[in-house]
């Protein structure tokens, strides 16, 4: 079975942000320790996997997204992105490019967004994804074969060990994010309804549109506050549909400028080399990175 490895790159940016210590910097003296190592971990990822057919998709929508326009509170609880950290997004994308893989980014659509696309596109030529976060979001994707991955954990799971993790089916994540609320996300789902609870509910209506149509069935289920649930969920019925548009991942995202079927590319020897210059990477990462890309290393 053809497999599609698709990578939430933010997420290890931002982990490399986070871990890195500062004290990298490019040839102006501008911080590098997130490009520093997310460059780790593609490298090693490339190393492990050697995958035939690859997409890095990258969050540029960070206040443009269509979200937004339906819910202009969407992510508002986030700090802006400080410049050092833009600049070395920016150094990521490159370096993708370089290394010839495909990098997906779009000024109205998430990297989840766009992940699911790439996913939703490959299937009809016989892909399953294998999509490379732990972001429990993503996991709405899984179908038959897909797989997510903890990269940093070294855990896999497919649909069916979804529940395992989340109490839920994988079809379900977007409805129980709508209910529950995302905190991350400044999502505010339906007040007082927990994880538990939308478990519970569920599990008994299977989606959020029977629930919605069968409130006055609540009451009599044997979860704890069943009256004044339903109560809440009478409510706040707009609102949990509004936030179910938030939560859902789409899944028709454009894809300008990719590879068919996001085959892996050759290497861009002369950009890998400058950018190896300007970021002032040591010889043991340009070595790894040249591997990687498939390019002939010679140690200057």
């Amino acid at each position: 079975m053809n497999k599609l490895y698709l990578v939430d790159a933010s997420l290890y940016v931002f982990r490399a942000w986070h871990s890195m210590p500062d004290e990298f910097s490019d040839s102006e003296g501008w911080p590098t320790n997130a490009v520093h190592g997310f460059a780790r971990f593609l490298a090693e990822l490339l190393e492990r996997t050697r995958p035939a057919h690859i997409a890095i998709a990258f969050d540029e929508a960070l206040d443009s997204c269509f979200r937004n326009r339906i819910y202009p509170a969407y992510k508002a609880n986030r700090e802006p992105a400080p410049e050092t950290l833009k600049r070395q997004f920016a150094h990521c994308r490159t370096l993708c490019g370089a290394l010839g893989l495909d990098v997906l980014s779009h000024d109205q659509y998430e990297a989840d967004d766009l992940i699911g696309s790439a996913a939703h596109a490959a299937r009809a030529d016989g892909f399953r994804a294998v999509i490379v976060s732990a972001d429990k979001d993503l996991s709405q994707l899984l179908g038959d074969g897909d797989e997510q991955w903890d990269y940093a954990r070294n855990q896999r799971w497919g649909a069916a060990g979804v529940p395992a993790r989340h109490g839920v089916e994988a079809r379900q994540i977007a409805d129980y994010l709508a209910l529950t609320g995302d905190s991350i996300d400044n999502i505010p789902g339906v007040p007082g309804i927990g994880a538990k609870t939308a478990a519970a509910l569920l599990g008994h209506f299977d989606t959020l549109d029977a629930l919605l149509e069968r409130i006055d069935e609540v009451p009599f289920l044997r979860i704890r506050g069943a009256a004044s649930t339903a109560k809440k969920l009478r409510e706040h019925r707009e609102q949990a549909l509004l936030c179910r548009q938030l939560t859902t991942i789409a899944l028709d995202a454009p894809l300008d400028g990719a590879r068919p079927q996001f085959a892996r590319g050759s290497g861009d020897a002369a950009t890998l080399l400058a950018l190896c210059e300007s970021l002032r990477f040591g010889p043991l990462t340009r070595r790894r990175l040249h591997e990687a890309a498939g390019l002939d290393y010679t140690a200057g």
